[in-house]
């Protein structure tokens, strides 16, 4: 059977974009108590801003956004979100081959990225594009 993949325009993050951002975050559960989504968008345009990237329907409908970095050692990705009404269509991969890319163009040598444990889903998902669990544990530590 062959896939099904919905094209899409993929572009920087631009002002106007903020509040569709919010809301497809909202709807894929992404933004948590302890993540301000306006504040992570503000921090995100002010560094690196060409690496946070959002995919649009033909007619324009904010579908998909992606957010990676890259200090220089290693690429980050964060805030990957495909609306749940579109996902299984290849957006998803779209969105992510696309920060691969400009990572790439960077000089990027590796792509880390942190799930939620029970997220069987994502994770499933990351492993089908060639993401493998490293033998790390992740610590955090909030000092705002």
């Amino acid at each position: 059977m062959k896939k099904i993949v919905m094209p899409i325009t993929i572009r920087p993050y631009q002002d106007q974009d903020g509040q569709a951002v919010i809301a497809l975050w909202r709807d894929c559960r992404l933004v948590v108590p302890s993540n301000d989504p306006q504040t992570d968008i503000l921090l995100k345009i002010r560094f690196q801003p060409d690496l946070f990237l959002v995919g649009s329907s033909e007619d324009g409908q904010l579908l998909a956004t992606v957010m990676a970095g890259y200090e220089g050692h290693r690429g980050w990705i964060n805030y990957l979100a495909v609306a749940p009404a579109h996902r299984r269509q290849g957006i998803g991969r779209q969105m992510m081959a696309a920060a691969e890319a400009r990572l790439r163009a960077l000089g990027c040598p590796k792509i880390n990225l942190q799930v939620r444990r029970g997220n069987a889903a994502v994770i499933d998902f990351y492993r089908r594009i060639g993401f493998a669990e490293d033998d790390v544990v992740s610590l955090g530590k909030r000092i705002d």
